[in-house]
């Protein structure tokens, strides 16, 4: 699918290059919360990088979240990866170039999306590993639901692509941190307290040999940020945000080796 043309303003003159840029397609709402800073973040770079009015091609499907959490919950997997998928089909026909799914937990059904669409998807752990590798780090701790800590679909990534260790919280911070992001920040609620718990948690993930921290779920980032610790975060959200744009103003190359692997 071919990208769409843009130019600021008018009256340019005839021997100025036309911009070309892709249409980043956006699954999201889950929650919109987070699903506000990808839209902000990319349009916010987007502006940076070319300047004048120029803003972000986008494609955005915003689901319902409380239907996805009650199935999340239920373990209803199957379910929801073809609700998504439908959704990721809408955003396709729309005129996306490529995907993007605003949320770490729901790649655990990124496999069963990608397969629906003609698309690339643009993977989170893909990018975030990325960003790790380039920095050197080879010991991470992950801190995102209880989903995105415990099973395989996001921390198998990093390892076996990356060839980095993931460490996660204990049982006890795992229910909290998990309670937290759904109970509190999914609803815009911001607590101090949970802010030092989190804290806690990540002092002990860098007392326990972490080199980093991955801010494994779209909304931690409102709860916590880097000059909050001395820890180097990796914030998901903004990796993937920033690989986006990379591959919408990117004819080729680099930018899309993190796509449908």
């Amino acid at each position: 699918m071919s990208g769409h043309s843009s130019t600021a303003g008018t009256n340019k003159p005839a021997n100025e290059a036309v911009l070309t840029m892709k249409t980043i397609g956006l699954l999201g709402g889950m929650s919109w919360e987070s699903t506000l800073n990808y839209y902000r973040l990319l349009n916010e770079g987007i502006k940076q990088r070319l300047g004048g009015l120029h803003s972000a091609e986008i494609c955005l499907f915003s689901v319902d979240f409380d239907a996805i959490e009650k199935l999340q919950h239920q373990g209803a997997w199957d379910e929801l990866a073809q609700q998504l998928s439908a959704a990721a089909s809408a955003v396709e026909r729309g005129g996306a170039d490529f995907l993007l799914i605003c949320t770490n937990t729901m790649h655990k059904v990124a496999p069963q999306i990608a397969a629906t669409v003609t698309i690339p998807l643009l993977h989170i752990a893909d990018v975030t590993g990325a960003a790790l590798q380039k920095n050197a780090v080879r010991r991470v701790g992950l801190l995102g639901t209880r989903f995105t800590m415990e099973e395989a679909f996001f921390k198998q990534r990093i390892t076996e692509y990356f060839h980095i260790e993931v460490l996660i919280p204990n049982a006890v911070q795992r229910e909290l941190i998990h309670r937290v992001i759904y109970q509190e920040l999914c609803l815009g609620v911001i607590r101090e307290q949970s802010r030092l718990e989190f804290l806690a948690i990540i002092a002990e993930l860098t007392a326990a040999g972490a080199d980093a921290i991955i801010l494994g779920c779209t909304e931690i980032s409102m709860l916590v940020q880097q000059r909050d610790t001395a820890s180097p975060l990796y914030d998901t959200t903004a990796i993937h945000v920033q690989a986006a744009i990379d591959l919408a103003l990117a004819d080729s190359g680099p930018a899309a080796t993190a796509l449908n692997r």
